[in-house]
C-alpha cells in the first residue's frame, strides 16, 4: 500500500494527493493517506480533501501505518526521519521528498511506501491528469452569490488574479519561506495579458483585500472577490478555476486554481520569483507553458 502525509493548506494537500494517487496507480497499490498531524495543526482549515472534491479514498489509521513502518509509525519518530540527520534510519518504506524540484526516481518506488514531502510538480502526476481532474471535481455546485458570478465569468474574457498575503505576512515561519508578490509583478502580469486579451474582465482573489484595493487600481472592469471566508474558503479555487486566464500568486491555491482551469486557450502567468530562498530551485514547479514573470 501506499501511505500519503498530508498536511497544509487545501493546495499543498492536493500537491501530496496527486502525487500518492499517480503513484498508487503506476504500481498498482492501494492509497491511504496520513491525516493524523492535523490534531494539532492550526493554520487554514484543516483537512479538506473529502470534504471539497469527490474523492473516495481510505484515512490511514495506527494500525496501518504500523503495518507499513512498523516502529517507525509513531508520530514523533516520523517527524525525526524527515530530518537529514535521520536519513539513515528511514529504510525504504519511509521516503521523504529529497528536494523541492522534481524527483525523477519516484517512479522507480515499488511496494509498500510512505510519501512525506510536498511533491509540488505536475511531473509527478501528469501522465494521470485525467484521473486527477476527476478526483478534483467539487462536491458541491456554485450557489448565491458565487453562483452569479459563475455566469458572469463564463460570459467574459475573465481573468483571475490572485493575491496571497496573508500567513505570508503574518506567520514568521512562512514569512522566512515564501516571497510576498510585489506591485511590480502584478502590473507586469497585467500588462502582458491586455496585450493578448481583449476586453478582459478581471477577478480579483484576496485574503488582503484592502491591501489590493488601495495599492492596485485597474482600467479595466473589475469584481473583488473578498466573501468567500473560512470553511468556504474554496470557493475562490472554484471559481478561479472557471476562468479564461488566470494570473496567480506564488501559492498552492491559486496553483490548482489555474490547473483546473480547462479552457484549451488559457494564459497562465506566475511569478519568477516563488520563494526568498534561492537554494530552492522551482525548476519544476509550473507546467512549462505557464508564463513567469
Amino acid at each position: 500500500m501506499i501511505i500519503s502525509h498530508i498536511l497544509g493548506g487545501i493546495g499543498n494537500q492536493m500537491f501530496q494527493y496527486a502525487a500518492g494517487r499517480a503513484l498508487s496507480l503506476y504500481i498498482h497499490q492501494d492509497l491511504l493517506l496520513d491525516i493524523g498531524d492535523f490534531s494539532d495543526y492550526r493554520l487554514h482549515q484543516g483537512f479538506e480533501l473529502t470534504k471539497v472534491f469527490s474523492i473516495n479514498t481510505k484515512i490511514a489509521d495506527n494500525s496501518d501505518i504500523k503495518q507499513l513502518l512498523g516502529w517507525k509509525a509513531g508520530r514523533l519518530a516520523r517527524r525525526l526521519l524527515r530530518r537529514q540527520v535521520f536519513s539513515r534510519f528511514r529504510g525504504i518504506q519511509f521516503v521523504n521528498e529529497p528536494y523541492f524540484h522534481y524527483w525523477p526516481e519516484f517512479f522507480n518506488l515499488s511496494g509498500d511506501t510512505y510519501l512525506s514531502g510536498y511533491w509540488q510538480s505536475e511531473q509527478y502526476f501528469k501522465q494521470f491528469a485525467d484521473t486527477l481532474r476527476q478526483d478534483f471535481i467539487f462536491k458541491e455546485s456554485l450557489f448565491g452569490l458565487n453562483a452569479e458570478l459563475s455566469v458572469k465569468i463564463a460570459n467574459s474574457q475573465s481573468i483571475s488574479l490572485h493575491v496571497r498575503r496573508g500567513d505570508y505576512v503574518s506567520d514568521a515561519k512562512s514569512g522566512k519561506v515564501m516571497n510576498i508578490c510585489d506591485l511590480e509583478y502584478y502590473r507586469a502580469a497585467i500588462d502582458w495579458i491586455i496585450g493578448r486579451v481583449s476586453n478582459p474582465v478581471f477577478y480579483i482573489f484576496s485574503d488582503d483585500m484592502n491591501w489590493v484595493r488601495e495599492h492596485l487600481t485597474l482600467p479595466f472592469p473589475c469584481h473583488y472577490i473578498d466573501h468567500n471566508c473560512g470553511a468556504d474558503s474554496y470557493r475562490d479555487m472554484q471559481l478561479m478555476s472557471l476562468c479564461q486566464h488566470n494570473i496567480i500568486a506564488n501559492s498552492s491555491f491559486s496553483w490548482w486554481g489555474a490547473w483546473l482551469n480547462t479552457h484549451p486557450e488559457k494564459l497562465v502567468i506566475a511569478p519568477k520569483t516563488w520563494f526568498i530562498d534561492k537554494q530552492i530551485s522551482d525548476t519544476d514547479l509550473l507546467p512549462k507553458n505557464w508564463i513567469r514573470l
